[in-house]
């Protein structure tokens, strides 16, 4: 697998990199939680990143985008994380969808939504997870049934982010085989203006421009070309748009822990309490904060590894690594807030700082988009070769 053991990023990503941090600072944390203040969403950045060329650097270059991998998506991802300014729409309309588009979408379908998604002009989001299904994509019971030369669609989803900024869903559901009645995975592009769909924001105690969504569609007719790709392939084309998603949060949570981190250091070397020595001179402090960093650096380089492998096109061990990358860098994530908090004492939870806010935005780092408890679960299956508890 060419470039599997190469550390040093191309010198195109470096370059990537600064340009994305230089546009993020421009817009910062003090930016992103006024507008979550707001209610509203990073609308100026994210027309001015996808301007530039930013948000669709993993799109076919015959559609705008980049021509890119999800390694040079993950760096943007990160960048924006790392300035204070992230949006879980990154994670979902470039990565996801556009993956999927990509890889599996019909000629048809690839003109009419990579463009808009490479510019960031059109935003799609992503329905799997429901409300009695949880993390376990076989109970899930949205169906899709054929009705002359239309589908009719009818199910619940829950916690979907962005929709209130989305053009269309990417919804997961199943479709009835008419030979043998078997239900297999499938996927259809919902605009979200179609009769039937219905979108409800659920309220969070996580104050943040991307909100969360209950979706209900009754008898949600759709074309025939809704359907994306082959039926045959529902699972393959899904878990080809879920590697990436894992890889785009780690990458998330990543740039969320140096966001911290930086937070803490420059607090630690300004900070003076004892004998005109700042407090980043006690092994107290210093020690956890170097941990941290090394902590941070591991996940940044599993993260690396796992774009790699996607990007080779090694699906099946970049599942592996992209759910390790991910557990990883969800503990240095909330580790780093963590200590971040604890470094400036009562500071650490003034609203001038930020930091307090990043608590529970941070926490949910383990919980999204797969708990870690699945991530266990699939690392003691599928790489340690342990039986199912399940």
């Amino acid at each position: 697998m060419t470039g599997a053991m190469t550390f040093d990023e191309p010198s195109e990503r470096v370059e990537l990199r600064a340009a994305v941090a230089a546009l993020a600072s421009r817009y910062g944390s003090e930016y992103t939680r006024a507008k979550a203040a707001e209610g509203a969403y990073l609308s100026e950045l994210w027309k001015e990143a996808g301007e530039l060329g930013y948000l669709g650097v993993n799109i076919p270059e015959e559609y705008g985008g980049g021509g890119g991998g999800i390694g040079d998506l993950a760096a943007v991802m990160e960048e924006f994380s790392a300035a204070g300014c992230p949006t879980l729409m990154m994670v979902v309309s470039p990565a996801i969808c556009g993956t999927v588009l990509s890889r599996f979408g019909t000629s048809e379908q690839r003109r009419r939504w990579l463009p808009g998604l490479a510019s960031g002009e059109t935003i799609m989001a992503f329905g799997i997870t429901e409300p009695d299904a949880g993390s376990n994509s076989h109970r899930i019971t949205t169906t899709a049934r054929r009705d002359g030369d239309e589908w009719v669609i009818n199910g619940r989803k829950t916690f979907i982010s962005g929709v209130d900024v989305a053009d269309a869903v990417l919804v997961v559901g199943r479709v009835e085989d008419s030979d043998t009645g078997r239900l297999s995975a499938a996927l259809f592009i919902v605009p979200t203006g179609t009769p039937g769909f219905e979108a409800r924001r659920i309220e969070m105690d996580i104050v943040s421009p991307d909100h969360q969504f209950q979706l209900f569609m009754d008898d949600v007719r759709l074309p025939a070309d809704a359907l994306v790709g082959d039926p045959e392939a529902g699972l393959l084309q899904l878990f080809a748009g879920l590697n990436p998603e894992r890889i785009m949060a780690a990458s998330f949570s990543t740039g969320f822990a140096r966001h911290a981190l930086d937070k803490a250091v420059a607090y630690a070397k300004e900070r003076v309490v004892w004998r005109d020595r700042p407090i980043g001179a006690h092994q107290g402090l210093a020690h956890p904060l170097a941990q941290i960093k090394i902590e941070m650096e591991q996940a940044r380089l599993m993260t690396h590894h796992a774009a790699l492998r996607y990007d080779a096109g090694d699906d099946a061990g970049a599942g592996e690594a992209a759910n390790m990358a991910k557990y990883a860098a969800a503990e240095a994530c909330v580790r780093s807030v963590d200590q971040a908090v604890q470094t400036l004492g009562g500071n650490g939870l003034a609203s001038e700082y930020g930091l307090g806010a990043m608590i529970a935005a941070s926490r949910l780092a383990r919980i999204a988009p797969v708990s870690r408890e699945m991530i266990l679960n699939y690392v003691a299956q599928q790489s340690l070769g342990l039986p199912k508890s399940y």
